[in-house]
């Protein structure tokens, strides 16, 4: 690994970008993560992480958190609101100041968390916004490479441990084949995308060796812990303020076409995990005893 700068984080605090600051550190680079005034940054600290004040809406505070880093990482998203302060015009204008911030600073490699087939939905809006940060990268000439992942697999347990309960829930058609991943894994693929050779400007799939629909988890699942995993099919609540986003990306879904090509990742990364390791990996993260 190149040591010429601290990899600065955007996104940090968040569940994926976590686990980036404690890859990276694990393998040996210097990180700078940037947090917001009044957000939390001790728990990055204590993994030894320098944490940088700054927000994406304010260009300033970020052209400051770049200044002497080597690369950037991104895993920020505000459509999911997961955080206070979270909002889609950070995926918008946000990004816009992340990528300037970065052409000013002259960072040698920006490593993008874009979404697979980004490329293809106009009508997904959080989508979309990830392809057009893509684009705004390659405009101003900032060497970057966009990861594109499928759907992270850990959301179905969001709420709870869905696999003690028995019970899996689908928003969307239960038997369409989608490619999944675990957020474990896109982290110690962001990381080595620092230092990676030979991917310059590239979108790179992220996957496992298939796609898979939410039945075949259930009936994964339901084989290693040798008990039934029932299958249920959720609505979007009208009241959820991210109805309209979510429900384009269902019916993208739907389509059969959120799948990725991932003979790039196998290039770059090594072969992708198969959906039996992968779910076993998330059962056992949840305490479960596999049969």
């Amino acid at each position: 690994m190149t040591d010429s700068g601290p990899v600065l984080v955007v996104g940090g605090t968040g569940m994926l970008g976590s686990q980036v600051v404690s890859r990276l550190l694990r393998g040996g680079k210097q990180v700078r993560a940037l947090v917001r005034p009044g957000s939390d940054g001790s728990r990055l600290e204590e993994l030894g992480a320098t944490i940088a004040r700054g927000d994406m809406m304010d260009p300033e505070s970020l052209v400051h958190a770049m200044d002497g880093v080597d690369a950037v990482i991104t895993s920020a998203a505000g459509y999911t609101h997961h955080r206070e302060g979270d909002s889609p015009v950070i995926d918008t204008v946000g990004n816009t100041n992340l990528v300037d911030a970065a052409s000013r600073a002259g960072v040698r490699r920006f490593v993008l968390t874009s979404i697979l087939t980004c490329d293809q939905t106009p009508d997904v809006p959080h989508f979309w916004h990830k392809k057009l940060t893509e684009d705004r990268l390659e405009e101003l000439g900032v060497p970057f490479v966009a990861l594109r992942p499928g759907a992270f697999l850990e959301q179905i347990t969001r709420f709870g441990d869905p696999f003690s309960e028995g019970r899996l829930t689908s928003f969307g058609s239960p038997g369409v084949p989608l490619t999944y991943v675990l957020a474990s894994d896109l982290a110690g693929y962001l990381a080595a995308a620092v230092d990676a050779s030979g991917v310059e400007g590239q979108r790179i799939d992220i996957g496992w060796d298939r796609p898979v629909s939410m039945q075949d988890i259930a009936d994964i699942s339901a084989r290693m812990l040798s008990r039934p995993i029932q299958l249920v099919v959720s609505p979007i609540s009208p009241v959820n303020p991210m109805a309209k986003d979510l429900g384009a990306m269902i019916d993208w879904f739907g389509t059969g076409r959120y799948v990725a090509d991932t003979s790039r990742q196998r290039e770059v990364f090594g072969p992708p995990p198969t959906a039996e390791d992968a779910v076993a990996r998330l059962l056992t993260s949840l305490g479960h005893t596999l049969d």
